[in-house]
């Protein structure tokens, strides 16, 4: 059991006590201390710990430097407490292995009978959703389905590990989800909201455990009530107040005013159409399986294999030491194919079942052939696809597609071409407007970007370094990428220099380096990856501040 010390993570501990005999399972409490609120956060780990020692439980804990995390791999805070809070339960899980975690305390009590006790069961590469209907019943237990706390795991627990790991999202959490991916922009999968399941795999994709959110039909105010009658404390967490997190606004101003004004059943609503959005979700997901077996069609390019038509350039055999084996000509397009961020194969479809196809069905299997395949297509590249599709062979029958993909039409066929890496790749300028508060994927570069406002009075806890002085930006947000001639001034450096410099200077890879970003304001660029803000826009103390952060999004997909 996941817990914070928070209302939720509490009260999920409690009914799991009342309810662990007639589940069936075993409790263990686990923790993990970001590290944010310095004192704070010791205190609360310092409770939680408390708590597993009042009822006799296991307790494993760790911590990690959130703050640092986030600063190394250019995400925002909220990312990074996340990606570090479920690497550790993955690792309980029987995941993952990091070298510092901590080992799990034993009370000093010896009778820890299956209900009293947990043995740490599980190690994954990936956390897969798996949608559940939850049981409804009174208030308290009616949160709890007996199916996915006390099922095993189905291909059973391992020796060593935990088996699941439950977290106390609510109803308000999930509201909260869903609302916050409709103003960014979501399909049915963003929609889905926060899973029910999690099903955590292996390095060898076999599943090792699952993490599941046994309340997300229960209202934190119902969970209030719930420990107040019972008298049991918990933790506020002061961060929850900080209007710098977008959750927080989400939480505090927006869904409150649309509850007011519009809808006083506006979470549930909101919770219905995440549970609607899974369903329609997992039908979707399971139609394109059999199209991406049957209708999609996959080939390696004539130019990935050698002259001698012997070996594939794709699928290659153990290279040989440099003894055993003679340099070939190919090595270098071999590396290419190695190092591409997409699978190096055609797809095609036949043209005429696609076009007899609803537009729906037409959709799905575009963006399952750029998932499949590593293509990166936003809803305008598969309108264009589909428009592009439809138009007559006559007309232009080629369409280029991002990272220098192209769709050509033919009679009979529609074939989706990945890029020959025999030529040199093509620059890929790209230019997108980034508001603040908001959020832009460029593609092109596998970076999302998100630019936060941090409010006065509260930038000191940040790195000055990071922090832009919103009232010193000339003009609107755009993130690109560098062009010639383009120069910056990082804080504690002496003068200007041109940005291919700076990349030169600081190792930057050449394959990288085309596509690095910066953010430019009026004509300025005011931010560069990896580099401190100009000195005179740094964020003034007590002044409104912009905080850009950046995370990796995939770009290649496994056939």
């Amino acid at each position: 059991m996941a817990v914070s010390g928070g209302v939720d993570s509490v009260a999920l501990l409690r009914m799991l006590l009342e309810l662990r005999g007639e589940l069936g399972i075993v409790l263990s409490v686990v923790h993990f201390n970001h590290k944010l609120r310095r004192a704070e956060s010791d205190a609360d780990e310092r409770f939680v710990a408390n708590l597993a020692h009042v009822y006799d439980l296991e307790f494993h804990s760790d911590s990690g430097d959130v703050a640092q995390h986030a600063a190394e791999e250019h995400v925002s805070v909220e990312a990074a407490a996340r990606e570090l809070r479920y690497g550790f339960f993955r690792h309980l899980l029987g995941a993952e292995n990091p070298p510092e975690a901590k080992a799990p305390l034993h009370w000093a009590s010896e009778n820890r009978s299956a209900e009293s006790a947990a043995q740490p069961k599980s190690d994954p590469q990936g956390l897969k959703p798996d949608s559940f209907t939850t049981d409804d019943g009174a208030a308290g237990s009616r949160a709890l389905s007996k199916q996915n706390l006390a099922s095993p795991t189905p291909s059973g627990p391992r020796s060593g590990f935990l088996d699941k790991i439950a977290t106390g999202h609510t109803l308000d959490d999930q509201a909260e989800t869903v609302l916050m991916r409709m103003i960014r922009g979501a399909g049915l999968r963003g929609l889905g909201g926060i899973y029910p399941r999690l099903a955590v795999e292996d390095d060898d994709g076999e599943l090792c455990g699952e993490i599941v959110r046994p309340l997300l039909m229960i209202r934190r105010r119902e969970l209030e009530q719930y420990l107040s009658d019972m008298g049991e404390d918990w933790r506020e967490d002061s961060t929850n107040s900080d209007a710098t997190f977008t959750r927080n606004r989400v939480r505090k101003l927006v869904l409150p005013l649309l509850e007011k004004e519009f809808n006083p059943a506006m979470a549930e609503s909101l919770a219905e159409l995440a549970e609607i959005a899974r369903g329609e979700q997992d039908y979707w997901e399971n139609e394109v399986a059999g199209w991406m077996g049957t209708a999609v069609h996959w080939a390696e390019p004539d130019w990935a294999r050698e002259e001698s038509g012997q070996a594939s350039l794709v699928q290659i055999a153990p290279v040989l030491s440099g003894s055993e084996r003679k340099p070939s000509a190919n090595d270098d397009l071999r590396e290419r194919i190695q190092n591409a961020t997409w699978l190096v194969v055609d797809a095609w479809v036949d043209r005429v079942w696609f076009l007899a196809e609803p537009t729906a069905v037409q959709r799905r299997v575009v963006k399952a052939i750029g998932e499949q395949a590593g293509i990166p297509l936003e809803f305008k590249h598969v309108e264009e696809i589909l428009r592009f599709a439809a138009g007559d062979v006559g007309s232009g029958k080629e369409l280029a597609l991002p990272l220098g993909w192209r769709v050509v039409r033919e009679s009979d066929r529609l074939v989706f071409l990945t890029p020959d890496l025999r030529e040199a790749a093509p620059q890929q300028d790209y230019e997108y407007a980034l508001p603040v508060p908001g959020m832009v994927v460029a593609h092109e570069a596998g970076l999302e970007f998100e630019a936060q406002h941090i409010p006065g009075g509260t930038n000191a806890e940040h790195d000055p370094d990071r922090l832009l002085d919103a009232g010193s930006l000339p003009g609107p947000l755009r993130v690109r990428n560098w062009r010639p001639g383009d120069r910056f001034w990082p804080a504690h450096t002496k003068s200007p220099k041109k940005i291919k410099e700076l990349l030169q200077e600081h190792h930057v890879a050449l394959p990288d380096r085309r596509l690095w970003p910066v953010v430019v304001s009026g004509d300025e660029i005011v931010w560069v990856r990896g580099f401190p803000v100009p000195a005179k826009l740094q964020a003034k103390p007590g002044r409104e501040a912009v905080f850009i952060a950046e995370k990796q999004v995939a770009k290649k997909a496994a056939m």
